[in-house]
């Protein structure tokens, strides 16, 4: 004989169990997204499609190289860069923007973020510079602007001054190749 106050043993086999498959269902919707084959570097960004941010930088004081400035994308394809100096990263994945620097078919510059400038310029005096451009963002704010995770972050702007595509994290020979150059042959070849 079982009082009102006893559970069923059924029922309360399936309130035991049912922590445990409300575990192991998002266990598994967790192991489907991992294995899924996803690039990282791939982090959806509200901002494709959109005109890039109004952006008024001031140069980077010794690099006698203009600011960034929303008038830089105007009527052609420009990549911008997101670094710092005193990001690890980035110094990865400098030659690879070195190789870049050299297709003159786009403009590439350069998003200072949260950097001493003369840090920045020891840093491009070190390894080089790909810029044609660079703006300073000593407080980060235009990054915010930008949807800017971290650092570095490159963002392709088409000819239209829209943002076309952005590749989150460092960018290296085979990212450039498979990801970023097919971004900036699509950007190329819509008519300005």
């Amino acid at each position: 004989m079982t009082t009102e106050s006893e559970t069923p043993a059924p029922r309360r086999r399936l309130i035991v169990l049912l922590p445990l498959l409300v575990f192991l269902g998002l266990a598994g919707l967790f192991l489907l997204q991992l294995l899924s084959g996803r690039d990282e570097a791939e982090v959806p960004s509200a901002l494709i499609g959109l005109p890039a941010p109004q952006t008024n930088l001031p140069a980077l004081e010794g690099s006698n190289l203009p600011g960034l400035d929303s008038k830089t994308f105007a009527g052609k394809v420009t990549l911008v860069n997101v670094f710092a100096s005193w990001c690890a990263p980035c110094r990865e994945e400098h030659p690879v923007l070195l190789a870049l620097s050299q297709d003159k078919r786009f403009t590439l510059a350069a998003l200072n973020y949260k950097d001493q400038p003369e840090n920045a310029r020891r840093f491009l005096g070190d390894l080089g510079n790909p810029f044609q451009a660079i703006g300073v963002d000593e407080a980060g704010r235009t990054a915010i602007d930008w949807g800017v995770y971290g650092v570095p972050e490159t963002f392709v702007i088409g000819k239209d001054g829209k943002i076309a595509y952005k590749h989150v994290g460092p960018l290296t020979g085979e990212s450039a190749r498979d990801l970023l150059l097919p971004q900036i042959e699509k950007a190329l070849a819509v008519p300005g």
